[in-house]
């Protein structure tokens, strides 16, 4: 096959450029694998962002087709490409700065790419990849999270919030997490031992001496952040670089990443998922075809997890 079919956008925008259509099909490259997409997953916002549209030197790239979190069939693999063969199930974290999975097949280096979770389906594994990968590299990578700790997690019923109280849980942690009521049987129930809801409690109020906070909200809830932890602890945000002066002020470390790609992490998350110590969590799904209403769908109320799109 030379073509296939694709959502891609031609001019730089928002959902109202994306078109379903056809579409060369991608060579793998030396070291890529090219991948028969069974679901995509799509970060609501990510038509905002810069390297949807450039490549890393900031030039224009477009056509372009989003979704950067991929489960699909190995279709066929470049030179030099160890540890896959033809027929696999991967899934993974597509680099930002190429064409995503939006589409019927796509390429992706094999470094950023692993054997998919045998326990669960297509659409449930293509949750996983962008989201549980920022929320590992938050809580282990970067704050060191260790069994016994008291974490603060932000947003817990949100898209990386649901990984990352699990997370905290599984890897012995005290978990604390705020967001609004109607989600605190959820956030409880994926291992948050306390619930604080935002809409009536203030939880810089109700907390302090914590060893660790992982903000995904950002403004107001970043600065009210650091006094809630003990000095010495750890403060990651996703949202915007921190104050080094305000850390400095409350002795605390705080830092702010960009999830990358990590075959190794991704390995390791695939085995707690059919070791049953982490679950997907899907909101809604729909068709390639469908995918700019998918895209649409941005700001209107809906369930927490991620947003799929199905191919095959």
């Amino acid at each position: 096959m030379d073509t296939m079919m694709a959502l891609r956008a031609h001019t730089r925008g928002g959902p109202e450029q994306l078109v379903y259509e056809q579409a060369p099909v991608p060579v793998p490259a030396r070291g890529e694998v090219l991948i028969a997409v069974h679901a995509a997953a799509i970060t609501l916002a990510e038509l905002g962002w810069d390297l949807s549209w450039t490549a890393r030197d900031g030039s224009d790239r477009t056509p372009v087709i989003p979704s950067h979190e991929v489960s699909g069939t190995v279709a066929a693999l470049g030179e030099d490409v160890p540890g896959f063969s033809v027929g696999d199930d991967v899934y993974g974290l597509i680099d930002f700065d190429r064409d995503g999975a939006a589409a019927e097949f796509v390429t992706a280096p094999a470094d950023t790419l692993a054997h998919k979770p045998r326990s669960i389906t297509h659409v449930h594994a293509a949750a996983l990849p962008l989201a549980a990968l920022t929320a590992w590299q938050a809580l282990v990578d970067h704050a060191g999270l260790a069994p016994g700790e008291q974490v603060l997690i932000h947003g817990g019923a949100g898209g990386i919030g649901v990984y990352a109280v699990q997370i905290a849980a599984s890897l012995g942690a005290r978990v604390i997490a705020t967001d609004a009521p109607a989600h605190a049987e959820l956030v409880r129930r994926l291992g948050a031992e306390r619930f604080i809801d935002f809409t009536s409690e203030a939880f810089d109020d109700v907390v302090s001496g914590l060893d660790v906070v992982l903000d995904t909200v950002g403004g107001r809830t970043l600065e009210r952040s650091y006094g809630v932890l003990r000095p010495g602890g750890r403060l990651v945000t996703l949202g915007a670089t921190p104050s080094p002066e305000r850390a400095e002020e409350h002795q605390v470390k705080a830092m702010f990443f960009v999830v990358r790609p990590d075959a190794g992490e991704l390995a390791h998350l695939a085995r707690m998922v059919d070791d049953g110590r982490l679950r997907p969590v899907v909101s809604q799904v729909f068709p390639l075809d469908a995918g700019r209403r998918a895209f649409e769908s941005r700001g209107r109320e809906r369930r927490p997890g991620k947003t799929i799109l199905t191919v095959r």
